[in-house]
This record gives structure tokens, sequence and C-alpha cells, in this order.
């Protein structure tokens, strides 16, 4: 048996899978703390949804019982929740009939901010907000052991506000920051960046009346695609939030509004995309005006129901572009193991097959089992269990990035469309 290391594993970013893992590593009494740019859970107010699929079987072994059950509570629709058929429907655009029906899974459809509120409780003391990693540092201790430590700057409004800061030695860094990961830029200077598809995305949250999302509801009370055979321009319909919330909700005294019809109204997540054919003519606009003008007119020839959605979204209502780029894990140096990634850090991918949260609980999983190898005093090498934890992760992400990416472009390809294709296949490891 060898001395179980004293330095904490540092987690950068506090976005769901970060959190996932500070929960895990909490259950197994092992040290870690976090760090997150944003000054609070509730900074980023986009509020989409996600899909938790084939990785829900992975999170009792995560997370605590009350977290999870907490995570079950504030699904976007509890109620539907409870007898859900598990549908993946894709429509023909034109008509709003059903083309093909995806085979179905277990699924939880969670708000993304209210997912993260969840999360955040009983992490209180081990995340740090507002603060951004610069740099990685290495020092070298007796013996010539080297420890990892960041170099850190409270956030501002300009990159030179705070004072400069270093962590404290680490056993374990581990990048959970996102697509646009600082770790991954440090791993792989000449080759971190994401290639963009040729496709444009613009999506808007907007509250319904129980009337106008009915028809919509009707077709699938969570979420549904589509595509316009002629046209190419992809429809993407799914619930944010419905009129009553869990009371288990921590995040709902935010969610409830005194104004009484405020609270009947449903908050849903609208959005298209479309091929690039013409350059500058198909890219996005600048100005949300612009944006949904853009919207408008694409869906113009879309079935009834679904074209009047979205002629409808109020003139005065934000429009998000969402860039659809992806990044392939690469072989990087994990220093002896002592730096890796995790999550989107380590496999950006679109989000027309709904996984990239899923690989992410399973990046988790297999982490967090390596990290308690290590802090065993089994003897267990870092540098061994990080690259058996990495090469795992590499092999299975790498053919799920190619699948999302396939399946953003099957999207917009009426013709090309089959029950093989990467957006109808199930989704399943």
């Amino acid at each position: 048996m060898s001395t179980p290391p004293r330095d904490p594993v540092l987690i950068v970013g506090a976005g769901i899978t970060g959190m996932i893992l500070g929960h895990s590593l909490k259950q197994k009494n092992i040290p870690f703390h976090i760090y997150e740019r944003d000054p609070a859970p509730t900074t980023r107010q986009q509020g989409w949804a996600l899909t938790l699929h084939w990785a829900l079987q992975y999170l009792p072994s995560l997370l605590p019982a009350s977290v999870l059950s907490a995570i079950e509570a504030v699904q976007v629709d509890p109620v539907v929740a409870a007898n859900d058929k598990g549908n993946f429907l894709f429509l023909n655009a034109a008509t709003g009939e059903v083309k093909w029906r995806i085979p179905p899974n277990k699924r939880w459809r969670v708000n993304r901010e209210r997912l993260r509120g969840v999360l955040a409780e009983g992490l209180e003391g081990d995340i740090e907000w507002g603060v951004r990693v610069e740099g990685l540092r290495y020092v070298e201790e007796e013996g010539g052991k080297k420890r990892p430590k960041l170099v850190l700057r409270q956030r501002g409004n300009n990159k030179e506000d705070g004072k400069e800061e270093e962590s404290t030695p680490a056993t374990l860094v581990v990048g959970m920051e996102g697509s646009r990961s600082s770790i991954r830029r440090f791993l792989c200077p000449d080759d971190y960046t994401n290639k963009q598809l040729p496709i444009r995305f613009t999506g808007v949250a907007v509250d319904l009346t129980a009337d106008q999302v009915a028809p919509l509801r009707a077709m699938d009370p969570l979420l549904f695609q589509g595509c316009h055979p002629e046209t190419g321009v992809y429809f993407w319909f799914s619930m944010i939030d419905t009129p009553s919330p869990s009371p288990s909700d921590p995040m709902q005294t935010q969610r409830q509004p005194e104004d009484k019809e405020v609270k009947n109204l449903y908050k849903v997540q609208l959005g298209l995309s479309w091929r690039v054919k013409v350059p500058l003519d198909d890219d996005v606009p600048p100005t949300d005006a612009e944006r949904l003008a853009n919207m408008k007119r694409r869906a113009a020839d879309f079935a009834p129901f679904l074209r009047d959605v979205i002629q409808n979204i109020p003139a005065d209502t934000p429009v998000v572009e969402v860039k659809l780029a992806d990044w392939e894990p690469r072989l990087w140096d994990n220093r002896g193991g002592m730096v890796t990634l995790a999550g989107d850090a380590a496999h950006a991918m679109t989000m027309y097959r709904g996984e990239a949260a899923n690989h992410g609980i399973l990046d988790v999983y297999h982490l967090a089992s390596a990290i308690e190898k290590i802090y065993s005093g089994s003897g267990d090498d870092a540098a061994s269990v990080i690259t058996e934890y990495e090469a795992e992760m590499r092999e299975r992400t790498t053919r799920a990035v190619k699948l999302s990416h396939q399946a953003c472009l099957d999207a917009h390809d009426w013709a090309s469309l089959n029950e093989n294709s990467a957006i109808l296949a199930r989704r399943k490891l």
C-alpha cells in the first residue's frame, strides 16, 4: 500500500458535468475544489433544456439520492414525465405529418438552469464563482515530484481586472468548462479550436398560452423535430417550463411570478436551422429583429401549426444564434496523469442526437472511478489510470462526435433520410 495523495482534484467548470463529478468525489471523501468563471449559478439566462436518456442509469452511483430525486422533480413537465412514452418524432415540416418515430428511450427532459441550481445544492463551499483560469503551472516538490497549479484571476469587466493568484497544488486538474475550454487550449495548443459546420441555427424561448401550445403538445408534450422536404429547413420544438412548478424545485421562487396570467403560460424553445448555400445570404443576421424576420421567412412554407407558432413570436424576442461546431478528442500529453479533460471540453458535438450531456455523464462515471483508484492508496499509478480513462473516452466519443456531425447534416437533407440516418437512429451506446 502507498500513501494516498493529500492534494485535491481541481475541477475547472461548474457546469452540469463538473458538479456531478464534485458530488461523486464528495461521496467518496476525495478532496476537490471547483472553479467557475460565471459569477453565480443563475448568471446564464438562456434557460434552454436538455434530454437525459441512456446516461440515466449511471446517475444513481454518482449523485446522492436527494439530488437525484430533486432532478427528477424539476423536469420541464413532471406530470407528463410520470407517464412519458419516450417518443422522438421527426416530422415532414411541410405537412405536419410524422414521418419517422425514433426508437424511444426512458428520458428526463430538464431545464439547464434549474438542473444547474439543483446540482449546486450541497456544493456551496466547494465552488469558487467568478474566477477565470488563465494558465497552468507545475511546481516541483521534494524528490523531484511535480504537481499542477492553476493560474487564476477574479472575473471582472476586462481581462486585467482582479489580482492574479495561484491555486493550491493539485493531484489532478480536470478541464470541464465547455467547448471553449482553456484547459483544452493548454493541452492542445496547436489544435484546440472547434470546427464550424456549414449549418446555421437560431432559436428563441417564448411564452405561450394553453391554446397556443396545444397543437404542438398534441404532437408530443415534450419535444419533436422535423424538416421541410423542399427547403431543407429544420424545425425544433421542446418544452422549457410548464405553469405548475414542483414544490421541491429550489429555484421555484424565481419561477413564480405574481401575475396570475403569467403563471399560466408555457415556456417553449423554438429553433430553426438551415444549410449555408449562399454565403452572406445564409449567414445569421446581426440583430434580433433581423434574425426573427429571417426565421419567419424560412418558416413561411411550414404546415400551418408550425408556421403560425413561428410567425407569432413577439417582435421584441431575443433570438440566439447557436454556433454549430465540433471537436474530436485528440491525443494529448496528460503530464503523467496530472491534467485531463471531460465533457464538452474533451469532445464538443452538435445537439442533433441530444447526446452531449449523456456522454459527459459517462465520462464522469469512468473518471470518478479512476480518481478513486489514485486516492485509494493501492499503488495505482496516476499516469496509467488517467491514460486508461482517456483511451475509453476518446474511442467512445470520437464515434459520437462523428455521428452527431452527420446527424446535423442529415437533418437538412430530406431526400437522403432513412431509418439508418444518424439523426434517426436510436440513441444508445
